[in-house]
């Protein structure tokens, strides 16, 4: 029996994530649950799955929490902040930690359950956009496993060689080919997207996800943060990574080998299926998602992206291209503007400027510890908001 901790169980991955493990009692258990600041929603699933540690964003949280439990009749233990957080991922009593904290905040705990050797289900993107080589350098020593929960990259991996995640060029393998669903503006004139409000942006037409990563996708930055991914994950350069547009997200990615074949993971828009892969890989469990009906899909379609419009596209790449805290930099300012759009004190084409224009004015340097990082995250951050108000 695996015993999870799943950082950032009130999101939509850790709901999902719930969901699955909820399934199969005989197979898992709740180690450990967190969130950040919805108190109300962590006691609900703290009732059900009974977890020995919850931990939240702050102490007003944490009391708050303590109190709804106890009145409950719970004995699980409460704690917060981010040393609570690496707590649980690298805990003795925890096997596999489900990582879906969204944004730079998942960061230090993502890599703590990487050096402690779990397995980890990455759902959180900023672990390898920001610190790529560090993670990967943890997870090499530590001996952990790494289970990609990103629909794409778990398409991915689920088209490679049984048991293989890098690729040497012995397997024959191509090119990855990154599916996009294209968002909400894909039809949408560039000279129209002025006045797109943030309820418009976070209306997905396919998935449902929070406000920060609907945004990301509306301007396809998500899609560059899982170029960068890729590239971690699977050992490829940026001109071995392809993305296409596929308006019905039904063909989630592909790989494209040497004898011509393109290989493609398929099924219906719900992130319980790739959870399901990870939780049990290599076994296969039932999800609670039902299979494709080919028939009532009738066609696929594809397209080349247009990075006129969608800029943040090619600020990815840009970023992957230079290497170093480029995506490091990319990503912070990325998270100033996002929150700053949703705020509504930019407008949603002023999303890739600010990128860009922080981009510009931060050199690239060399980072090799996480305190390093860090410091180049904040001077994005610092520099982004500084323009913000200019």
């Amino acid at each position: 029996m695996q015993a999870i901790t799943i950082l950032g169980a009130t999101g939509s991955i850790g709901v999902s994530t719930l969901d699955v493990i909820a399934r199969h009692p005989d197979r898992y258990r709740v180690y450990a649950l967190s969130a950040h600041s919805k108190v109300e929603q962590l006691a609900e699933q703290c009732v059900r799955f009974t977890p020995q540690v919850a931990v939240v964003g702050s102490a007003d949280a944490a009391a708050r929490l303590e109190k709804l439990l106890r009145a409950s009749g719970l004995n699980t233990e409460v704690a917060f902040g981010e040393a609570a957080l690496c707590a649980i991922a690298s805990a003795d009593a925890c096997s596999t930690v489900m990582a879906a904290i969204v944004g730079a905040a998942g960061l230090a705990p993502t890599l703590a359950a990487a050096h402690a050797g779990k397995k980890v289900l990455l759902a959180n993107k900023e672990a390898l956009v920001m610190s790529g080589q560090l993670f990967m350098d943890a997870i090499a020593h530590s001996g952990a496993s790494l289970l990609p929960i990103d629909s794409e990259h778990n398409a991915i991996f689920q088209c490679l060689p049984l048991g293989y995640q890098r690729m040497p060029a012995h397997h024959g393998i191509r090119k990855i080919l990154l599916t996009a669903s294209g968002g909400p503006f894909l039809d949408r004139a560039v000279n129209t997207l002025d006045d797109v409000t943030p309820e418009q942006a976070v209306a997905h037409p396919k998935w449902s996800m929070g406000r920060k990563i609907s945004v990301d996708s509306a301007t396809m930055m998500n899609k560059g943060l899982e170029v960068i991914e890729a590239h971690w994950l699977f050992g490829v350069a940026a001109d071995q990574i392809e993305v296409v547009i596929h308006p019905q997200s039904v063909i989630h990615s592909m790989v494209s080998y040497a004898d011509g074949s393109v290989l493609a993971q398929l099924g219906n828009p719900d992130m319980r299926t790739p959870i399901a892969h990870a939780l049990a890989y290599p076994d296969r469990i039932e999800s609670g998602v039902d299979a494709i009906d080919l028939f009532a899909i009738g066609q696929l379609n594809f397209r080349r992206p247009d990075t006129t419009q969608f800029p943040c596209l090619q600020l990815a790449f840009d970023a992957l291209n230079a290497g170093g805290s480029a995506a490091a930099v990319m990503n912070a300012a990325n998270e100033i503007a996002v929150d700053a759009f949703l705020e509504r004190r930019i407008g949603f084409r002023q999303i890739n400027q600010l990128i860009a224009q922080v981009m510009d004015q931060i050199p690239v340097t060399t980072v090799h510890d996480l305190p390093a990082l860090l410091e180049q995250d904040q001077l994005s951050r610092q520099l982004a908001r500084s323009l913000l108000v200019a």
